[in-house]
């Protein structure tokens, strides 16, 4: 599944190459290891870690240490870290430039959860320019790798102030942009402003990346044909769909759209996914997180809704399999009838 190196979209950033412009988004509680590696595999040019708490990192949370394992067949990789203090987030930054084999750090500012703009992190930053400024420019003087900065476009409709943002990050030191195009009020609701995107691709020089209602390769395409982005972050769209990555990738190079898996092919890769979880993970907890996948992958299929609940029930690999076994086998009959 892994693509060949084609001219399209190739960008960046700092001295990493991306080989192509389809970027995994550093969705919390998914973009694991075993994840990415998948998402890598179908084709990506960048695969985003989920964020890690800055402070746990310093509190040395045995949890969060365990977040920043990187496996070295996902690189390139992009390593996110969030915090409310400029302080931690240089301490963390160079705690996972000295520990980890990461290509690059990412700052997330842009993330509109609750419990996370309440610690004075994620977007709440968007509110304040020069704050951004400084944080930014004090993280890429404390390592060497390239730093990214994910953002949205303001905290609310009448406060939009991604231009201005924008512009200091890349003062900043900055080695590229991530931009969601909607606002923090809107959390993932409503339309993506793509429009926002475009403008500051046109403001500044480092290369942008846009984000927000990516659910087919056609939208990726439009996306970095409607903004001139030199990335498209593809998220929810890649749940239970890794081969929405590699449609992509083969439509941005061939125009080519692909036929979508069959159900048997769904679930050889949800099992495949399954054994890599469970290899990182241990069983009892790689079943559990595997609940939500299996979802994923599950929807849109035949008798998925009904196939979800016994998922849902399931505390072992052994019952996980012979599930979707059976699930394949009744799929089977119905097709011979």
């Amino acid at each position: 599944m892994n693509c060949e190196e084609g001219v399209f979209g190739m960008f960046q950033i700092g001295k990493v190459q991306i080989k192509n412009p389809v970027v995994l988004a550093p969705m919390a509680g998914v973009c694991n290891a075993p994840f990415r590696l998948l998402i890598k595999e179908f084709g990506a040019g960048l695969v985003c870690a989920e964020m890690v708490s800055d402070k746990a990192i310093l509190y040395q949370n045995k949890k969060t240490l365990d977040m920043l394992y990187i496996d070295e067949r996902e690189k390139p990789l992009s390593l996110q870290i969030f915090g409310g203090e400029k302080e931690t987030l240089v301490e963390a930054a160079r705690y996972v430039e000295k520990y980890t084999d990461c290509d690059m750090i990412d700052i997330n500012m842009g993330c509109p959860v609750n419990k996370i703009t309440k610690a004075a992190a994620g977007a709440i930053w968007l509110k304040d320019t020069e704050k951004i400024y400084d944080a930014v420019s004090a993280v890429v003087l404390a390592v060497n790798r390239p730093v990214t900065v994910k953002v949205r476009l303001g905290w609310d409709e009448q406060s939009i102030n991604i231009i201005e943002n924008a512009k200091a990050i890349e003062a900043a030191g900055a080695s590229a942009i991530a931009i969601h195009g909607r606002t923090r009020a809107q959390l993932y609701e409503g339309q993506a402003n793509w429009d926002y995107i475009r403008q500051v691709k046109e403001q500044v020089k480092i290369p942008v990346i846009g984000n927000g209602d990516v659910k087919t390769p056609q939208d990726a395409k439009r996306m970095l044909a409607e903004t001139g982005a030199d990335g498209v972050m593809i998220g929810r769209g890649a749940l239970g769909n890794p081969w929405m990555i590699y449609e992509t990738v083969r439509y941005l190079e061939t125009g080519e759209l692909l036929p979508p898996p069959t159900p048997q092919e769904k679930m050889k890769i949800a099992c495949l996914h399954m054994n890599r979880m469970i290899a990182t993970k241990g069983e009892k907890l790689a079943i559990l997180e595997m609940r939500k996948h299996m979802a994923w992958y599950l929807k849109g299929l035949r008798g998925g809704a009904k196939i979800r609940n016994l998922i849902n029930g399931c505390t072992t690999k052994e019952e996980m399999t012979n599930i979707l076994s059976q699930y394949l086998d009744s799929l089977q009959g119905y097709n011979q009838t």
